[in-house]
């Protein structure tokens, strides 16, 4: 098994689109990249801690790719907005790919370099490629938070439309 942390916007809805990947296991929201201990989700959606809502990871290479993980990411959210996605506003929000070893850098580098060079998107891809320092699991009641809640305003809206997107573009990689 390998390790990745993706963030892309709400953890919510990076954490629905993940689980939903075969080869994908202990999909668990959290917060990355800032610079207090131990950062509780109030101060997170303030925007006070520096840390961005994110999703970690365990993945089987033997089921899906790195590759397959980034094509999933990059087509689920906006990666050219820059602490920013839909209604979500702040560094809290931003898009990254916080990396756990050289290959994955390497991947990742390299497959944001494709898109870009492509010109997939309109804009160019803000995404920030670090490398992993700490993930700090987000409280409990954040898990599965979009199979809990269907039918709040806000999964609807917002993460129907990438779980669409999801089972539409990638059925080969469903569970």
């Amino acid at each position: 098994m390998k390790h990745g942390i993706f963030a892309g916007g709400c953890f919510w809805c990076t954490e629905a689109v993940f689980n939903r990947l075969k080869g994908v296991n202990n999909v668990k929201s959290g917060y990355t990249g800032g610079f207090i201990k131990n950062p509780p989700y109030r101060e997170v959606c303030q925007g006070r801690t520096g840390h961005t809502e994110g999703i970690s990871f365990d993945y089987d290479e033997t089921l899906i790719s790195y590759v397959d993980l980034l094509g999933v990411f990059f087509s689920t959210h906006d990666p050219t907005t820059l602490n920013r996605q839909a209604n979500d506003v702040g560094t809290q929000y931003r898009s990254a790919i916080f990396y756990t070893d050289n290959e994955q850098y390497e991947i990742a580098k390299e497959y944001i370099q494709s898109l870009d060079e492509a010109k997939i998107f309109p804009d160019p891809i803000v995404t920030e490629l670090k490398p992993l320092d700490v993930f700090y699991d987000a409280e409990n009641d954040h898990d599965n938070y979009y199979d809990l809640n269907r039918d709040q305003p806000y999964c609807t809206y917002l993460i129907d439309p990438k779980i669409k997107k999801l089972t539409t573009h990638f059925k080969t990689l469903l569970k």
